[in-house]
This record gives C-alpha cells, structure tokens and sequence, in this order.
C-alpha cells in the first residue's frame, strides 16, 4: 500500500508491502512498536531509535507528531483517498463548476443530493460502492448542485462525471432595461 505522507510543503511517497518499506524509494528498516496505554510508539528507524508520540486530529488523516521535544502536524493519505481528492478538487476561488468524479469503476449505492440543492463544503454527495466497500463522495467545496448525473444503481467507471457543483450563489436572472 502506498502512503503519502506532506509534513509543510514537502511531501514524502511512503510503501509499505508486508514487513518491505520504501521511503522514498529507498528501502528502510522499520519497526513501530505501541506503548500500552498512551499515545506513544517506539520506532525503530534504521539503526536509530525514536519515542514518537501520534495523536488523531480532527481533519481526516491529519495526525499531531512529537519527537524530541519538537511537534509537528503531518497529514497522510493512501492512494485512493489522494487520487479521490484530486478527482473531486475545484478550480481555484471556487467560481468555476467543479465535477466529482467517480475514483474507481462501482456500483452507486446512495445519492444524498438534488439538482438545485446547496450543500456545504464537505457534504455527503454520492456514494460508490466498489470491491465491497463504500466509498462517500463529499464537495470539495460549498456550492449549488447544477447537476446530479447519476442514479442509485447506475454502474460507473472511473473518471465519470457524479455531481457538478456550481457557485453557492444562486444565479440572479439577468434584467433589462427597456
């Protein structure tokens, strides 16, 4: 499994294949270890040894880091969460419509939006399901649903248009002066 894991403006290709991990793509000794009962892990690096402290944060894979006295905030994410985030990206300033695709060929289960309905940034749009597993789209921003392309039951394929969001301001008509 390839994990991506952005600490600042840097962002490091981790994969993890049984007891095999590349960092980077160089290949490192790793051996992580829990401290019963605290939020501690012993990690074994190499030939270095780090008492590294993980708390969750509330963002999903935003994680609180502690070494050697110093904190910083890391997020890591997979594949599929990566490349659902990108799919589901809008353009900057968040003007222009921004489409959520499906991420991988499924089934959709759930269609928790209408044509016309506003939804907050981060609320449930569809959800697909694919190898057993359901995956919930979200909107990667506020906006209005222009348009739901979909149905419960409608098998998709990967990179299909779901849901196109539109501006959260609802489009005034255009008046003219006569």
């Amino acid at each position: 499994m390839k994990y991506f894991v952005t600490i600042g403006a840097q962002t490091i290709e981790v994969e993890v294949d049984g007891e095999r991990v590349l960092v980077g793509g160089e290949a490192v000794d790793v051996h992580l270890a829990p401290l019963a009962g605290t939020p501690l892990y012993h990690l074994l690096l190499g030939a270095e040894s780090w008492t590294v402290a993980a708390q969750p944060l509330e963002e999903d894979g935003r994680w609180a880091m502690g070494a050697v006295g110093e904190r910083v905030e890391v997020t890591v994410r997979d594949e599929r969460t990566r490349e659902t985030a990108a799919l589901t990206t809008a353009a900057p300033g968040g003007a222009a419509p921004a489409v959520v695709r499906a991420p991988m060929p499924g089934l959709v289960v759930r269609v928790e939006v209408a044509d016309g309905q506003r939804v907050d940034a981060g609320a449930g749009l569809v959800v697909v399901e694919a190898m057993k597993m359901e995956n919930e789209l979200r909107a990667p921003r506020a906006g209005m649903v222009q348009t739901v392309h979909v149905a419960v039951g409608q098998a998709v394929e990967k990179g299909m248009p779901l849901v196109t969001l539109g501006s959260p301001e609802p489009q005034s008509p255009q008046v003219s002066a006569s």
